[in-house]
């Protein structure tokens, strides 16, 4: 039994270090590839379908990339969790923005802002977090919109702006292919 149990493991390990090792991981209909330097995480809450970790550079803190998705008509639309997203932060003057593109077929709305995030679940108590930045991104699908959602601070979030928007944007056109 000891034997089949040793095989058994050196079969079964080399298989889940290859998954976790991935970069590449579906939420909802879009697949998403991860870079190289982002973190894949385990999810912290049962409602979120992966987890990533954005490292600082130059000593700053790292960032939480999230991900969600409910299925069709679950959620909530899109305006009300922009806006619930927004309300989240103090925002520094016109620096809250929602902006939505067409990307290859595929309706995705940004989501940004600045200033001090009110982390902590909705209703519960929160703890503020001076010099936050919000990005997120809202794909929307026949099988139900995926929620995006980096969180951190301002210097780190502002460093990965352009890999989200390149990993987000790179999601919605390969869902029509």
């Amino acid at each position: 039994m000891k034997r089949v149990l040793v095989a058994l493991a050196a079969i079964l390990i080399p298989l889940s270090t290859q998954a976790q090792d991935s970069t590449s991981f579906k939420v909802g209909t879009f697949t998403f590839e991860r870079p190289a330097e982002w973190e894949s995480i385990p999810v912290s809450s049962p409602m979120r379908k992966a987890q990533l970790k954005i490292p600082g550079k130059d000593g700053a803190a790292s960032a939480d990339l999230t991900f969600f998705h409910f299925g069709a008509g679950q959620g909530g639309d899109v305006q009300s969790n922009a806006q619930r997203w927004l309300a989240q932060f103090k925002s520094d003057e016109g620096a809250s923005k929602v902006e939505t593109k067409e990307i290859e077929g595929t309706k995705v709305t940004f989501v940004s802002t600045t200033g001090t995030f009110q982390s902590g679940m909705p209703g519960g108590p929160t703890t503020a977090m001076p010099d936050y930045q919000l990005l997120g991104a809202i794909l929307e699908s026949p099988e139900g919109a995926v929620f995006a959602k980096l969180t951190g601070p301002k210097a780190t979030v502002t460093a990965a702006q352009p890999k989200f928007l390149e990993f987000i944007n790179a999601a919605a056109a390969g869902s029509k292919k």
